[in-house]
């Protein structure tokens, strides 16, 4: 067992209303890669802030110790200078400038009060080899994939001379290979002398790079598991994170799919103009009333372009095709159109296109159909409450209140408004574009049984999701889409992940 680099002994956090932290004491071991686990609002995200210095010394109890000695960090600027880096999941670099502006962005190489631009770009480039990435430092980040910025951050954070690295779901957008890629960085960190500690969801993942793992629950520690021990286990993990035992995560199925067919679309192709390329190719494809068809496939592969072309196009794609709902040929100019005709769509970006974070959860659940609530013009506040309450309920909405707002909840919760939101719009077929990424393994099993009981109740569903275990969980049947054009189609008792890559990369 190496000496502790991080000692975190009874840090307590709370805010208005809520306890976020209580009590929460871990330890990281120099040199070891150690996970964060637990559900959505355990506690994870605030405590790294706590650590990083965001929320200052002062605005909790506890005592962080660095290298065994006790820290008070005001600022994140602080830590920085401890040597701690973070990185969210939200990426914090400036599309507009280049690769080498942002590594040293804040720090800059400068001679007196000028900026030394061929020393910057010239240590730049060191830092990219440290990550791997063989990229020219003067490209813009805007033109740069989700994966490659991921190493970018990494980067930046290592010109720091980083000896602690936080990663807060480092791979929740990224496809297979890019995550593979990040891991395998964080390894060889490991190898160099970085400790690095992992916010993440993925269990697979946790299991297979973490020396040693703590789980939150309820703002509170459980337990902290070691591999060199052996504990490490997907079914571990589970029980401490939910507090129970989850044996399968994807729910027993209670429907069985009819043969009558609510959704066509025949030769269906899309344009994007401003890219001057075809996204959507000779597109068929059907979906039956009360089943879930599963869109698989590789990031970019054109999954998400084929439900915003369905859902009144508000990409602006120039399309052509036919579109047929319940056996009428139809023409969706604005999503109004769609919604109208009983469509609704939950996008994969809650937070951008899904919510309004600064509304609360009333707000954003009547958002979509407020005609509903409305009375000469004016929305029925007393009617908007009762509603909101009522999905509160059904979808376990774990919030003190319908007039919390929405920024305050966790990733989670945060999903099951957007889909409130649209189930209050009443739809007979719901449009679900990646509708678990970002949340813990409690919340995706209620997702699950939520979806479930919908199509029990005759709901059709088409569901984009970059997850293949949830693909095949969840699937009445699939579609594999690539490069714009449907690769395959496969009954769920037929398909495997082996199959289905296969098809997705052909």
């Amino acid at each position: 067992m190496n000496a502790p680099i991080l000692e975190m002994k009874n840090i307590t956090k709370e805010f208005p209303g809520v306890k976020a932290l209580s009590d929460v004491s871990f330890t990281v071991e120099t040199g070891e890669i150690h996970c964060l686990v637990g559900e959505n609002g355990a506690g994870k995200s605030t405590l790294m802030k706590v650590l990083s210095g965001v929320y200052p010394h002062g605005d909790y109890t506890g005592d962080i110790l660095l290298n065994g000695e006790i820290q008070g960090f005001r600022h994140i600027n602080d830590s920085e200078k401890a040597g701690i880096a973070i990185i969210y999941q939200e990426l914090a670099l400036i599309p507009e400038m280049t690769v080498f502006e942002n590594i040293f962005l804040g720090h800059e190489i400068s001679n007196s009060l000028v900026v030394n631009w061929n020393e910057t770009i010239k240590q730049a480039g060191e830092m990219l080899k440290k990550v791997k990435l063989d990229i020219n430092p003067a490209t813009k980040v805007k033109d740069l994939g989700i994966g490659t910025q991921q190493l970018v951050e990494i980067a930046k954070a290592l010109s720091k001379d980083v000896k602690l690295l936080i990663l807060d779901e480092p791979t929740s957008s990224l496809n297979e290979q890019d995550s593979e890629n990040l891991l395998q960085l964080l390894r060889d960190l490991k190898e160099h002398g970085v400790t690095s500690i992992m916010i993440s969801h993925k269990l697979k993942e946790v299991i297979a790079i973490a020396d040693s793992v703590t789980v939150l629950r309820d703002g509170q520690t459980i337990c902290s598991l070691h591999a060199r021990d052996g504990e490490i286990t997907e079914n571990v993990l589970i029980k401490h994170m939910v507090g129970r035992e989850i044996n399968n995560i994807y729910p027993p199925k209670k429907h069985i799919p009819t043969q009558e067919v609510i959704l066509e679309v025949k030769n269906w192709n899309a344009r994007n103009p401003s890219l001057g390329r075809d996204i959507l190719k000779d597109v068929n494809f059907k979906l039956n009333k009360g089943e879930i068809i599963g869109l698989a496939g590789l990031i970019g592969s054109g999954r998400t372009e084929l439900a915003l072309s369905i859902f009144g196009n508000p990409g602006n794609f120039q399309i052509s095709g036919d579109f047929y709902l319940n056996g009428k040929k139809q023409k969706f100019n604005h999503p109004k159109e769609a919604i109208t005709a009983g469509i609704s769509y939950v996008s994969e970006d809650r937070k951008g296109n899904g919510l309004i974070l600064i509304q609360d959860v009333k707000q954003n659940i009547s958002l979509a159909n407020l005609k509903e609530l409305a009375e000469h013009w004016v929305v029925n506040s007393n009617a908007e409450i009762k509603v909101a309450n009522k999905y509160k309920t059904e979808l376990n909405i774990k919030t003190p209140s319908v007039e919390q707002k929405v920024s305050n909840l966790s990733g989670g919760n945060q999903q099951k408004v957007c889909l409130g939101k649209w189930l209050f719009v009443k739809p007979n077929i719901l449009i679900l574009d990646e509708p678990t990424r970002g949340i813990d393994v409690g919340a995706k099993f209620e997702i699950y049984t939520i979806m479930t009981e919908l199509v029990r109740q005759g709901m059709s569903i088409i569901m984009i999701s970059s997850e293949l275990p949830e693909v095949l969980g969840m699937s009445d049947r699939i579609y594999i889409v690539a490069s714009g054009k449907i690769a395959g189609e496969l009954k769920a008792q037929e398909a495997t992940q082996e199959k289905i890559m296969k098809l997705a990369t052909n």
